[in-house]
């Protein structure tokens, strides 16, 4: 796929129009590429987009740090590292090219390398932010350890702009493995399940595990040598590695399923637990999709019985998209909302009602 590079700073506009916002109590409703819609509960506000603030600011591949404009396509930044042989190692989801990166860090939501590379926010370095006073402040900077007290930059990473409108972020990157493997084996969930706990030990280069439809996949990353040895040790046949962008980008069969789409993180390790419809495992069984057309809350009781919580990737009026917070945490929350924007203008309503 061709990707055009376009750079534009706009951030002038966006401070106005946040500035506007401000000076009148009037909500906004942060929008990028609009891919990540369905999560959250919708926001009344006046749109203001980030899609012509873009561009790659700074990359220096030799210092494996890349600095890009919240508007720009996860797509393009991708592209831009690949052509370094760099990559982005959480490997975020991007829907059909239309993903940004502001809604990336927004979000947080990362593919199937998560449990083995880290999470967005692991390699979010600084940000610049537009706060609730309309003031564009920098946090972090371009190195691991810059920050005393809060770390702004990665609290951002998953707080789906309700804490202050993203323009720019700088990440770090990692070179991409110089060998890859697929292996596809027939397995039910729970024999899968307990080989990848007995590989665990053996330390083998394992950079993707999912269960579907039957078989484990398993996807080897690192030096030549060890992925050889990790293919030989685990056997099965080889798979098409492409299998991985489309379990990233949910394009897999299972997705299609007309039912509510769930997804439950648990811990590591998590016992195979009955669910109340069909199932895909990712992340080695820390991530199980579910779709399912039991109600939310005989969901949530499972994932929460379990040490976990269940988020509902669907749109449905007889569910909160997100797990309800306990009353300490929900507190918590609210005095962060409070100190970066006090007078709720950012999506005021997408992660809970009272945020």
């Amino acid at each position: 796929m061709l990707i055009e590079a376009v750079s534009t700073d706009d951030s002038e506009r966006l401070v106005a129009e946040v500035s506007q916002a401000q000076s009148h109590g009037t909500p906004l409703s942060i929008r990028g590429g609009n891919s990540k819609a369905f999560l959250g509960r919708p926001v009344q506000g006046t749109p203001i987009d980030t899609r012509s603030h873009r561009g790659v600011v700074s990359y220096d591949p030799t210092e494996l740090v890349i600095t890009a404009r919240a508007g720009t396509p996860v797509a393009e930044l991708a592209a831009v590292l690949d052509a370094a042989g760099q990559m982005l190692p959480c490997e975020p989801p991007e829907f059909d090219g239309t993903a940004t990166v502001g809604g990336m860090v927004a979000a947080g939501l990362a593919g199937p390398r998560r449990p083995w590379s880290g999470s967005v926010r692991d390699f979010v370095l600084g940000c610049r932010v537009i706060t609730g006073r309309a003031l564009h402040l920098r946090f972090g900077g371009e190195v691991m350890k810059n920050v005393a007290g809060y770390d702004v930059s990665r609290l951002l990473a998953g707080s789906f702009g309700c804490l202050g409108l993203i323009t720019e972020v700088s990440f770090k990157v990692l070179p991409k493995p110089r060998a890859l493997g697929s292996l596809a084996l027939d397995l039910e969930a729970g024999e899968a399940l307990r080989e990848l706990s007995a590989w665990r030990p053996a330390g083998l280069p394992i950079s993707g595990a999912a269960h579907v439809d039957g078989r484990l996949h398993v996807r080897l990353e690192g030096g030549t040598g060890s992925v050889a040895s990790a293919m030989d040790r685990i056997g099965g046949t080889e798979l098409d590695p492409r299998f991985w962008d489309a379990l990233r980008e949910h394009r897999l069969a299972f997705f299609d399923d007309p039912r509510p789409l769930w997804r439950l993180s648990l811990p590591n390790a998590s016992p195979l637990t009955p669910l109340p419809g069909d199932t895909l495992l990712d992340w080695a069984g820390a991530q199980r999709w579910l779709k399912s057309e039991a109600p939310a809350t005989t969901i949530r009781q499972i994932a929460h019985a379990a040490g976990g919580h269940a988020t509902c990737f669907t749109p449905r009026v007889d569910a909160e998209r997100f797990s309800p917070l306990p009353p300490t945490l929900l507190r918590f929350h609210q005095r962060l909302k409070q100190q970066l924007d006090p007078r709720g203008l950012f999506n005021p309503g997408r992660l809970y009602v009272d945020l």
